[in-house]
């Protein structure tokens, strides 16, 4: 199983560059990226990046810091509860 990494103590900030550059602390995972979409579990929760040409720069999960480049165009929280209790879905309803 995978071991998680104790960053709960640790501050959670977020810098945003002119929409191009942006740099977070207080990441304790990342669950999904491509160029258009990154989703993140931070110390404050849950984080879902949206943009275009998005790119991981740097990460470094020891310190809890990512960087990112590209063209963002919305930052997103939700409660690290809500992943799993957003809708079903429909292969979710079919198997209930």
């Amino acid at each position: 199983m995978e071991e998680r990494r104790n960053v709960s103590n640790r501050s959670h900030n977020v810098v945003l560059e002119n929409r191009k550059k942006m740099s977070v602390s207080g990441v304790e995972h990342v669950t999904s990226f491509n160029p258009d979409v990154i989703v993140l579990v931070t110390v404050q929760g849950n984080m879902t990046i949206k943009g275009e040409e998005l790119d991981i720069k740097k990460l470094n999960l020891d310190d809890g810091n990512l960087s990112i480049e590209g063209y963002i165009s919305s930052i997103v929280y939700s409660d690290k509860e809500d992943i799993g209790s957003k809708g079903i879905g429909f292969l979710g309803k079919m198997f209930k």
